[in-house]
């Protein structure tokens, strides 16, 4: 029997509600990770003061966090290829939850090693939520709207990034924490007491997001999605030469320096702001606020700017603004150069999504592995804060630190001029 329109009608409308809830869930995911990611500015003055570090040690916070997408990406890529993007998503929130649960025992044994380790967990499980996500934005659609889609997307992730620093930061770090020769004050039973009240404040906003990824990974078991907008297995990809495919080699390289660039940026944020200017930790805060609230402004707009410019322009001239804002940064310091740290996460917001939305244009089938290969050159995260910590202890200068970042920035700029002047 032939259907009408008439009679096609309520399938289509139980099709595109099937589809918009799904959509709507995947998009979840990128305000999910951000919530995690972010809050890695914050635990690094934290446990740096908590369990008395050094700045190079404080590093291994970003280290343990980035260098588990290194690891866990080709084994949540093959997750994907083999179960399909849903079960690769269900893996990795309930992952991330385990991750998130445990910095409760860590904070009870008081032990680095064990808050490492629970942040190792806790990105795995991001990890393969970012392998499966992203490369779903890009096929969502028109490919040659895919960064601006992907922007979108990731625009969300900003929300989650300005929650984490402005809202839950503030159940972390307290509004006065007692410096150096108050402790030399304290009895040694007080002295506990005070370390022991910093540990404790780290549990509940990790139960909170252990709890949240829990309810998501419910939601996703029990909403039903569409095969055409979910890709599995039709998607699989074989071995991927990166000698033939010579923009996602650059693009891996390019992303390496830049994710290594964004995490030294915010995730010393604190440290430089206290240090140049002598404002308090909970102070900073709000300007760590304000300076992923630009970041996230800055998702929403060149999403919107995108339809009339394209992502290889953007990405270039944004590139080239936040050189010469890290120059200030290093060169001037000053309460001004907080102004410019504002200025630069606006103009960094743009940069992941676009440079992995060009890096892995027109891969076809070999999409999944191409995002996996994206998804490890978030190693540079744990690569580049090292440096910049031993830099800091060696020089005594967090601002002489900075430069780190300012040399990172120059691959993406370059990047960014090869896509636009058309280099395969």
């Amino acid at each position: 029997m032939k259907l009408t329109a008439a009679d096609s009608m309520p399938y289509q409308k139980e099709k595109n509600r099937v589809f918009l809830g799904g959509t709507v869930l995947v998009i979840s995911l990128f305000f999910l990770w951000a919530l995690t990611a972010n809050l890695l500015p914050i635990l690094i003055p934290h446990l740096k003061k908590a369990c008395r570090l050094s700045v190079l040690e404080s590093s291994l916070i970003d280290s343990a966090y980035w260098i588990a997408y290194f690891v866990i990406a080709i084994p949540a890529g093959l997750v994907m290829k083999r179960f399909g993007y849903k079960r690769a998503i269900i893996t990795g929130l309930l992952l991330a939850a385990v991750g998130a649960f445990l910095f409760y025992p860590a904070a009870e044994s008081r032990s680095f090693a064990f808050f490492l380790f629970a942040l190792f967990i806790l990105a795995s499980g991001m990890t393969f939520l970012e392998t499966s996500a992203n490369p779903f934005m890009t096929i969502l659609g028109d490919p040659a709207t895919a960064s601006g889609r992907l922007n979108f997307a990731q625009a969300f992730n900003g929300l989650g990034a300005f929650i984490a620093s402005m809202f839950l930061s503030k159940l972390i770090i307290a509004e006065k924490l007692k410096t150096p020769a108050e402790l030399e004050q304290l009895s040694p039973e007080n002295l506990d007491h005070y370390y022991s009240s910093l540990f404790h404040q780290l549990k509940f906003p990790y139960l909170l997001i252990g709890t949240i990824l829990v309810g998501v990974a419910i939601l996703f078991m029990i909403t039903r999605f569409s095969s055409n907008h979910i890709p599995g297995k039709d998607h699989a990809a074989g071995k991927i030469s990166l000698a033939a495919q010579p923009q996602l080699l650059r693009g891996i390289l390019t992303q390496f320096f830049y994710v290594g660039a964004q995490v030294c940026v915010s995730s010393f944020f604190i440290l430089y702001a206290t240090s140049v200017t002598g404002m308090t930790e909970y102070a900073a805060t709000n300007y760590l606020g304000l300076l992923l609230l630009s970041f996230m402004t800055g998702r929403y707009l060149g999403s919107f700017i995108m339809k009339y410019v394209k992502p290889e322009n953007l990405l270039w001239i944004y590139a080239s603004v936040s050189i010469l804002l890290m120059l200030f940064i290093v060169l001037i310091g000053g309460k001004s150069a907080l102004w410019a740290f504002i200025g630069l996460e606006f103009f960094m917001s743009i940069m992941y999504p676009t440079i992995f939305s060009l890096a892995i244009r027109n891969l076809g089938n070999n999409t999944p592995i191409g995002s996996s290969y994206m998804v490890m050159a978030i190693i540079g995260g744990a690569i580049f804060p090292p440096i910049l910590g031993y830099l800091s202890d060696l020089t005594g200068s967090i601002r002489i630190a900075y430069l780190v970042p300012l040399i990172c920035f120059i691959p993406v700029a370059w990047f960014g001029w090869q896509a636009r002047i058309g280099k395969p």
